[in-house]
């Protein structure tokens, strides 16, 4: 059941590592131009929505009735991805929406997913902290677009940067809960009969 909220621990791995890395790129190159911005943010979208779909094609089978939102997340990461490639010469305000609008879903289905595991899983406050960030962020994305694009700029990179730190360790904790898992069915011994 963990599995089909969270993913595999190698899926969160790569999502973290892909934040992560997209995130240092922004800070590193604050003067970054808006095309290099919607290809960076193209590719992670991209990655993430990629991910996000393969964990969900992945998930338990008794786990079904949450199979859509993750499927709706994944291919909302993808959407962007796709339009962020199709039309690199969007405007900035628009970039900004979009990327506001991916922040929205991916919130709030990082905060369902952390209700649904309130009570299957330890420390999840991890996931629900990830959601609230990503709505927060798309917020303030929508209430100050006339903000300096270095400043969004920078915005985006510690954004990205928090997020995949906090994925990283989500995904080192389901890996821990993982390996827990298979020791104790490897250490159970069949009933004599």
């Amino acid at each position: 059941m963990l599995m089909f909220f969270v993913g595999t621990w190698r899926g969160l791995a790569f999502r973290a590592l892909a934040a992560i890395a997209f995130g240092i790129l922004t800070l590193v190159w604050p003067g970054i131009t808006l095309w290099a911005l919607v290809v960076l943010f193209g590719a992670y979208a991209l990655v993430d929505g990629v991910f996000t779909l393969v964990d969900a094609a992945r998930s338990a089978p008794g786990a079904r009735a949450r199979r859509p939102w993750h499927i709706v997340e994944g291919l909302a990461g993808i959407a962007a991805g796709v339009i962020a490639f199709v039309w690199p010469g969007i405007t900035a305000l628009a970039l900004l929406f979009l990327i506001a609008a991916w922040a929205f879903v991916a919130g709030a289905m990082r905060i369902a997913a952390a209700y649904e595991l309130r009570g299957a899983m330890p420390n999840v406050w991890l996931v629900a902290l990830g959601g609230v960030l990503s709505i927060a962020f798309g917020a303030i994305l929508v209430i100050t677009p006339g903000a300096g694009a270095l400043v969004i700029t920078w915005l985006i990179g510690w954004y990205a940067l928090f997020l995949g730190v906090l994925e990283m360790a989500l995904a080192l904790r389901v890996r821990q809960i993982e390996h827990q898992a298979e020791q104790g069915i490897s250490g159970m011994r069949p009933a004599a009969a």
